[in-house]
């Protein structure tokens, strides 16, 4: 007779796996700007694409996080700009079974990266209701600027 009832042990193991699981994806805020619409249809179109991205999160329960993805896009047309989107894209995160470097990591780059592909449609989206042509960003590699910004607040600390 075998017995499937699992052991202490078992259980004290599976409830210390590691978990991360989106819950949630929702949109915190977006913004559109177009100052010079609609003089700028009339010119020539040749946009420059700037980019700023930033991250933040917070605990929101037991092993829920919040993380909020915010682009800006600003595109100009020679000096002027053409137009502004700003982008605050949020999910809700259970998280649990990590040490605090583990936890930083998936705060810090896995869940920006889940939240990049919704935030960058909703960018797309506004922008083509804006009547400019469609503007689908290029993948991000979060897990390099995660690393980057890792020695940048190390070298910050060592001066």
């Amino acid at each position: 007779m075998s017995d499937t009832a699992e052991t202490p042990e078992a259980q004290t193991q599976e409830a210390q796996a590691p978990q991360l699981s989106m819950q949630r994806v929702f949109l915190k805020d977006i913004s559109f700007e177009s100052p010079r619409s609609p003089m700028i249809f009339q010119e020539e179109w040749k946009p420059e694409v700037g980019l700023e991205l930033n991250t933040k999160s917070r605990q929101v329960g037991e092993s829920v996080y919040e993380v909020v993805l915010e682009i800006t896009v600003t595109v100009k047309n020679g000096t002027e700009t053409g137009y502004l989107v700003q982008v605050q894209q949020g999910g809700l995160f259970v998280i649990s079974g990590l040490d605090d470097q583990q936890l930083h990591h998936a705060l810090g780059a896995f869940c920006p990266a889940t939240l990049f592909p919704y935030a960058r449609e909703n960018i797309d989206a506004i922008v083509v209701k804006g009547s400019f042509p469609a503007i689908m960003l290029a993948p991000i590699n979060f897990d390099a600027l995660y690393v980057e910004s890792l020695q940048k607040q190390q070298a910050e600390t060592t001066q």
